[in-house]
């Protein structure tokens, strides 16, 4: 009977590092940011850009490699380690981002990801803006196509994941607002500073051209809701494309992994049970 035991319990260990190895492998960009607003483990550039309004020039942007370290920083008192750190906002609608090319697995044809944060903020008393995008991938904003969450402007302020199609020239952009947008809204969310949540956008079948995509939000390892039976493609020009992070975010936020696949429901409860799973992966 001991023998037995002893037995199982080896076949579920051995099973659950092969689960974290799968996980590790599925990896496109991973920032601990436990000493420095960097990422730690990717293919692309690891380091942040900061994208601006160029005033000069209407209707252009204006984009530099770094960001305004007095407006972020690194904060000791992470879900994992350290943290990323956002105090302010940013003048000429600026804003932070990892360049996608090399650092999430976007292709034309189909493709699938998912996106892992936590992040510890209170969206009704922190945030000096009317919207705030954590997380929002594109290429310049939600009709560029766009994969994203965020909080509106309601009083108590929703919670929404968006996965936006690339609109065509000549074509009619989608409305947020509208009862069909491809979203998933969780309505006065009441998140509180100094609570940890982790949030996952995990997506599939994007840029096939069928009506088969599929995008959904979990919060703290619970599946929220999902976008579905929809076409959606971004439609990228990698070159051009960003990971927008902290856009109007006031609070803490850590362990941001990108993957260059979906992930089961499975391996994202892992991810929340391990917060530092993907520790391994950070330079030597």
């Amino acid at each position: 009977m001991r023998l037995l035991s002893l037995f199982c319990l080896i076949l579920a260990t051995s099973s659950l590092h092969a689960d974290e190895a799968a996980i590790r492998k599925a990896v496109a960009l991973y920032a601990s940011f436990d000493e420095w607003p960097e990422a730690d483990f990717g293919g692309g550039d690891l380091k942040l850009w900061t994208r601006s309004n160029n005033t000069k020039e209407k209707g252009k942007s204006l984009h530099t490699k770094g960001f305004d370290a007095a407006a972020f920083g690194i904060n000791k008192k992470g879900v994992a380690g350290g943290c990323f750190e956002a105090k302010d906002v940013l003048p000429d609608n600026g804003r932070i981002y990892f360049p996608a090319k090399g650092n999430i697995g976007f292709k034309e044809g189909g493709w699938g990801g998912a996106l892992s944060v936590w992040i510890n903020t209170d969206p009704n008393t922190l945030l000096k803006t009317k919207f705030c995008d954590p997380i929002q991938i594109t290429q310049k904003g939600a009709n560029n196509g766009g994969i994203w969450f965020d909080f509106n402007d309601a009083k108590p302020r929703d919670m929404r994941h968006g996965s936006f199609t690339a609109v065509g020239e000549g074509e009619k952009p989608l409305s947020e607002e509208g009862a069909d947008a491809p979203m998933v809204r969780v309505p006065r969310v009441a998140f509180k500073q100094g609570e940890w949540r982790h949030i996952v956008l995990s997506w599939s079948n994007l840029d096939t051209g069928k009506k088969d995509a599929v995008s959904k939000l979990y919060i703290d390892g619970k599946l929220i809701g999902e976008i579905k039976d929809r076409a959606i493609g971004m439609k990228w020009d990698l070159d051009k494309a960003g990971i927008y992070v902290a856009v109007n975010y006031i609070g803490l936020l850590d362990e941001l992994a990108i993957f260059n696949r979906s992930l089961t429901e499975s391996e994202i409860k892992d991810l929340h049970k391990s917060p530092g799973m993907l520790n391994g992966l950070k330079k030597k």
